[in-house]
This record gives C-alpha cells, structure tokens and sequence, in this order.
C-alpha cells in the first residue's frame, strides 16, 4: 500500500512558478511510476506528466510540455511538479498517482493506480 500526500499548490497571477511536491509513505517509491493529474471544475481528470522509474524517463501531455517538469527525490520518497508560465487554463486541482506495472497503466488512470488528496491551483489572470 501506499499514501500519497500532496502539498504547494496555491494562487498564483499567470506567468507564474509554483512546485507541487507529493511525499509517499508506505512503500519506496523507486520502483514505481510516478505521475501528475489534474482535474478541473467540470471537467474529466486528466493526465499532466509521468516519470518512469529505472530510465528516468518523462513525458508531458502536450498542453503543459515545455513549462512543466516533474522530477523525483527517490532518497525522501518525494515526487515534484515545477509548474513555470502558470496560465488560467492550468487552474485545476492536481493529483499525484503511483503504478507499479507501468508507465501506460498509470497514464491510464488503471484501477490499480495509488492516489493522493489533490491541491489546489488557481491562477488568476
């Protein structure tokens, strides 16, 4: 089993920077894919960014690539979102999730997938 507990989000003036960190408990996360998700008024959950245990590798869903990067902090179980040239549009309450089958699973949304609480973005513009 595994918690995860968000924190950073805020209100932020578009243009801006916030971090997102998730701090899991339970189980290391070094061997699982970790990801972020938001989800807006409204509006279905969606997918923002993955980080692949192993490789390292990333991806960004393509309305946030190239102003977000999710990184992780595998000796404080710490997974980050750096949110920079923060629009309107990325107002959402963001969610971290953990999978350990795979990348795609977790993309997914699978039922197997860990979640946390979610915070809260809001930026104004």
């Amino acid at each position: 089993q595994v918690q995860l507990v968000e924190s950073g989000g805020g209100l932020v003036q578009a243009g801006g920077s916030l971090r997102l960190s998730c701090a899991a408990s339970g189980r290391t996360l070094s061997i699982y894919f970790m990801g972020w998700f938001r989800q807006a008024p409204g509006k279905e959950r969606e997918f923002v960014a993955v980080h692949s245990w192993g490789t390292g590798t990333t991806y960004y869903a393509d309305s946030v690539k190239g102003r977000f990067t999710i990184s992780r902090d595998n000796a404080k179980n710490t997974v980050y979102l750096q949110m920079n040239s923060l629009k309107p549009e990325d107002t959402a309450v963001y969610y971290c999730a953990a999978n350990r089958l795979g990348r795609d699973y977790l993309i997914g949304q699978h039922e197997t997938n860990y979640w946390g609480q979610g915070t809260q973005v809001t930026v104004s513009s």
